[in-house]
Order: structure tokens, then C-alpha cells, then sequence
């Protein structure tokens, strides 16, 4: 078909003609066989495709979709994890165990269950067959996660050499998971930081640079104490990841002042820690620390003979002395409630013997925790309680004050970045939420080899990681705050005060293009309905099925564009491209 443009007084008229091609006497002629300029433009298109070899049926005979799978949030995850080369970073090499590990990693982090669940769920997605795995077993998950546990040094390595560097802050925690079962030699009974009472735990530390991005882990055994794990976290820095001067800032639980004497024995290492409020309350004592200076101030650096060698950098937060002050009045008086009830079961004669009135006692007076603030005595048929006023002022008296102690010289780090080297712990805590919460959900943990477990909680990790850069890839479509958190007056002490545009997305739920702003999970059940079909056509089966993917909304486009990952008119643009 023929289409000929014709200019007559400033207009252009266009004319379609219907022509065949034919040769005569070794020329190529053409004859008109009629004009079609009179036809609507659709019929136009309809006969040019046609002519092209595009069949046509009738409306009733429509294709039929046969087969359709989730694709949006797990292809936007795979994006980023393939845009941080963490498929490289596990391992250089294309293998079947590798697939294997990148897909349970995309799964933890969409939708986290056990590796048969797991097996069963990815089949309703596009994950498996993108990655070669629609025939995985459970039973190749476990070797795929026995494989990369015994790869895990060699990852840590690499991603130490990409995110720590001389001089640089790390930060260091630990936490601790339930166990479901008694077989793991890792699971033993200790202290529960998920307040699951009676339930074997399993402890595991956490390394991560100054923003918050996980480095390395290691798993211990649920019995283990805190400090005794930071041994093994500095032979990593240290030894393994060939740091020759490193900032390790951790807990005052792990810090101790065995481990610390211990710590300065190395060189190349410094640390930042925090006082404990016996410590703090010497200084006081002593007038090393005088309340009546941070009248006007809120943070100030002193010496002590009891710490020589180290900086002490005195902070008070008067939110923190209000929230102290306020927390503490509440738990007294719940404790004096308990206390009245006791005291009236005396008097009333049902509690007569000085062993049993002490039994009751010590089921209420420890329950808040606030039993040092009270006087209690304890005769037969008799028992008196009072307010110890004198232990609740002096307790008060270090309400809002904290006491951060380090080695760094003062020309390395001033204290205000000592300070925020101390807060950053938060990502870290902010990590352990992730892990428990429901974004990964490392537990319940049913694996009863040591390797499994420990894979297991490496998976997470790498999980995480891949997480991290999602958050903050995806931070203006979420109620995360976009900058970095802003302190009241710019002083590290006072509490991180929320942005505008974090504070204007919490009040009106939108953006500020009028679409909504989601929850991690809920973006990602919102990409979850871009799903890949399998069609065909009833009327032509010889054409077979083909695959169509739903078109994005623009916030889906938005959302799969911060990952690296192109839309669906940009990947037919290229397919026309190459075509042509």
C-alpha cells in the first residue's frame, strides 16, 4: 500500500493507494488496483498490518491468558541485588548454586517463610524461571545454603573491601534469636532479648560500616556473654579484612573494662563506648562532672585519673531526663499498688509467717524493677513499706546524663563526632528490628545442623543488605525520611527531628505528586501486580503462546526506575530498535 503526500496551497493532502507490483518485459511496473482515502484511518492501519501478514480474528475469539505469575516486586528486588553485583560478590562464577542462593535471598526479602514454603511460593512468580530454578527442591536449597556458608568468609571479605576502610567507623552489636526444637548444638538456654522466657536461644553479632550496611555476622551459641564475642569481631578488622586503623564503636554491655584493657594491648584500634551509671555517678561525686555547667551547654569533654589515656564526653538530653523522670514515677507508683495489696492481705490475717510475707515480697517488689527506691520490713503478722526519697533524688540526679568514653585522639575525632560515632549504633538496632520484625523474620529457626543455622542467619544478612539499598533507593516513595536526620539546634545530643517532607508525607499519606506513599511492604505488594501472562490466540494456535506483561502504573514506573530497572515501553522501544 501505497501512501503518497501532496502539497497544494499550503496544505498537505495524503492519498492511500491499494497497488500491486508486477514485472513485464524485465521491468518492474505497478498498477493501482484502487485508492483507499476514503476509509476511516483504522481501516487503513487494519489493512496495512494485514497486508504485512498479521492475522485478524473477530472479538469473540479473543486471546485467552493461560497462565499468569507475579513478577513486579520480585524482578524490582533481583534489579537491585544484580545492581550491587552481589551475585558476583558471592561468587564470580555463574553456577546452579548460586542461582539458587540469589533467588532465596530475593524471596527473604518478598516474602520470608522456610525453604519448603519457600519452594511452593516462588512458583506462583516470575523468579524461578528467570533464574533457572523452577525444578529446585527443597532438599538443593539446603545444599545451596550448605555451599554458601562455606563461602561466607571469602563474601565478607569483599564487601569490607567495598564499605570499611582505614580509619573508618564500624559498628558492632549483638542480639539474640529463639530456637524452635533441642538439636542445634548452637541452641542453649540464656538471657532472651525477645522476652521469650523457657525457649533456647541463639546469639549472633552483627558488623556494619557507619551507615548502617551489614559487612559481617557470626553466629555463637545462646549462652555466650556479649563481650566475649568482640574478640572475634576484631580478628575480622583486623586480621582477615586487613584493617591497619580502625574505629569500633559498640555497646557498654559488650565494651567492658576486661574486654577494654584487652582492646588497648592492639594497635591500630580505637573504640567508643559508654559509662555505666555506677561510673557516671563517681565522676559526680568526685566534681568531675558538675550538673550546674550544662545549664547552657549539652555536651562537655573532662579527664578522669580513673580512666588516664581515655576522653570522656559528657552528654545530657533534657527529653531523655523528662522521659527518665516520667518512666520512673510511673513504675514507683505501680510498685506502691502492689505494695498496698500486700500490706492489706497482712492486716487482714491472711499472711501471717515473717517467710511467707517475705515470699509475697519478692514476687512484687521486683517486678518494675524499682525495688532499691523503697524501705520494706518484715516482722511476724506484721509488714511496713515507705519511699526511699533519698534513692529516687539520687537516682534523678543523673536523669538525662550519659558519659561517652573513647580512645580516639580529640585531632582524629571532636567530641560532637564522637557522639554521633556513639548514636550511629542505631542503624545496627535498626538492622535487628528488620531481622525479627515482619521484613526478614529469622525466626522461628527450625534448622537443626550448626552450618544450616548459621547459613540461615547469613542468608538474612545478605537479605538485608540487599533491603538497605531498597530503603534507601525507594525513600521518597516510602515514610522513611529522605536526609539524613536533622538535630534539634545541630547538636548531636538532642534527639533527630524528622524532615519537612517526611513530617508532610506522615500527615497527608501522599507525595508530592499526588500518589501514595507506602510502607516497605505494602510497595512491594503494590508492584506485585505487574504479572507476566502466557497468552495464545484460540483462532491461530499455530502461532503458540506468547507472553505479555501488565503495563505499569506511574508509580510502579517510578518505583521499578530507582532500581535500574527499565519499564515496559522503554524495553519495547529497545526490542523496535534492534529490530530495526
Amino acid at each position: 500500500m501505497a501512501e503518497i503526500h501532496r502539497k497544494y496551497k499550503d496544505r498537505v493532502y495524503t492519498t492511500y493507494l491499494l497497488r500491486r507490483s508486477y514485472r513485464q518485459h524485465g521491468q518492474v511496473k505497478q498498477q493501482t488496483l484502487g485508492n483507499l482515502s476514503h476509509l476511516p484511518p483504522q481501516t487503513i492501519r487494519l489493512v496495512r498490518e494485514s497486508l504485512k501478514g498479521v492475522a485478524f480474528v473477530p472479538l469473540e475469539q479473543r486471546m485467552e491468558i493461560t497462565r499468569s505469575r507475579h513478577h513486579g516486586h520480585v524482578a524490582a528486588v533481583r534489579a537491585m541485588l544484580r545492581q550491587l553485583k552481589l551475585h558476583r560478590l558471592i561468587d564470580p562464577e555463574p553456577s546452579r548454586w548460586r542461582d539458587l542462593v540469589e533467588a532465596m535471598i530475593v524471596a527473604r526479602v518478598v516474602e520470608p517463610d522456610t525453604k519448603l514454603a519457600t519452594c511452593r511460593w516462588w512458583h506462583a512468580t516470575t523468579l524461578p524461571e528467570d533464574l533457572g530454578s523452577t525444578d529446585a527442591t527443597q532438599d538443593e536449597l539446603y545444599a545451596a545454603m550448605d555451599w554458601l556458608v562455606a563461602r561466607q568468609d571469602r563474601i565478607e571479605r569483599r564487601l569490607a573491601r567495598r564499605h570499611l576502610s582505614d580509619e573508618g567507623l564500624v559498628l558492632y552489636d549483638v542480639t539474640s534469636t529463639s530456637y524452635e526444637g533441642s538439636h542445634c548444638p548452637l541452641a542453649r538456654f540464656g538471657h532472651s532479648r525477645d522476652g521469650k522466657r523457657g525457649k533456647r536461644q541463639i546469639v549472633f553479632g552483627l558488623v556494619t560500616d557507619g551507615q548502617g550496611r551489614p559487612v559481617a555476622l557470626e553466629v555463637y551459641a545462646g549462652n555466650t556473654a556479649d563481650p566475649h564475642t568482640v574478640s572475634d569481631q576484631v580478628y575480622k578488622l583486623k586480621a582477615r579484612f586487613g584493617l591497619r586503623r580502625v574505629v569500633l564503636a559498640a555497646d557498654r554491655g559488650m565494651l567492658t573494662s576486661v574486654r577494654l584493657e584487652e582492646l588497648k594491648k592492639l594497635e591500630g584500634l580505637d573504640w567508643i563506648s559508654a559509662l555505666r551509671a555506677p561510673a557516671i555517678r563517681r565522676l559526680m561525686d568526685q566534681e568531675i562532672i558538675q550538673p550546674s555547667l550544662f545549664d547552657e551547654r549539652d555536651l562537655m569533654e573532662v579527664r578522669s585519673p580513673e580512666f588516664p589515656g581515655e576522653r570522656l564526653v559528657v552528654c545530657r538530653n533534657p527529653c531523655l531526663a523528662e522521659e527518665r523522670r516520667r518512666k520512673r514515677e510511673e513504675l514507683v507508683l505501680a510498685t506502691e499498688k502492689l505494695l498496698e495489696r500486700l500490706a492489706r492481705r497482712v492486716a487482714a490475717g491472711r499472711l501471717k509467717r515473717r517467710e511467707k510475707i517475705g515470699q509475697a515480697l519478692g514476687r512484687v517488689i521486683n517486678r518494675y524493677e524499682v525495688a532499691k527506691h523503697f524501705c520494706c520490713e518484715i516482722n511476724e503478722g506484721r509488714f511496713t513499706w515507705r519511699r526511699d526519697e533519698e534513692s529516687i533524688r539520687r537516682e534523678a540526679a543523673l536523669d538525662g546524663f550519659y558519659v561517652l568514653r573513647t580512645s580516639v585522639p580529640s585531632e582524629a575525632m571532636p567530641a560532637v563526632a564522637v557522639v554521633a560515632g556513639y548514636k550511629s549504633l542505631s542503624h545496627v538496632e535498626r538492622a535487628f528490628r528488620t531481622y525479627k520484625s515482619v521484613d526478614l523474620r529469622v525466626r522461628p529457626i527450625h534448622h537443626r545442623l550448626e552450618d544450616r543455622v548459621r547459613a540461615h542467619i547469613f542468608l538474612c544478612m545478605l537479605a538485608y543488605y540487599v533491603e538497605w539499598h531498597l530503603r534507601e533507593a525507594w525513600a521518597p516513595l516510602l515514610f522513611d525520611d529522605e536526609l539524613p536526620g536533622q538535630h534539634v539546634d545541630g547538636s548531636p545530643v538532642k534527639p533527630a527531628v524528622r524532615s519537612e517532607s517526611a513530617l508532610t508525607k506522615a500527615q497527608t499519606r501522599k507525595q508530592a505528586n499526588g500518589q501514595p506513599v507506602h510502607s516497605f511492604q505494602t510497595l512491594l505488594a503494590e508492584l506485585s501486580t505487574v504479572v507476566r501472562n502466557t497468552a495464545w490466540i484460540p483462532a491461530c494456535p499455530e502461532a503458540g503462546t506468547f507472553e505479555l506483561l501488565t503495563a505499569p502504573t506511574p508509580l510502579q514506573r517510578e518505583a521499578f526506575e530507582r532500581v535500574g530497572l527499565c519499564s515496559l515501553e522503554d524495553r519495547r522501544q529497545n526490542r523496535r530498535a534492534s529490530i530495526a
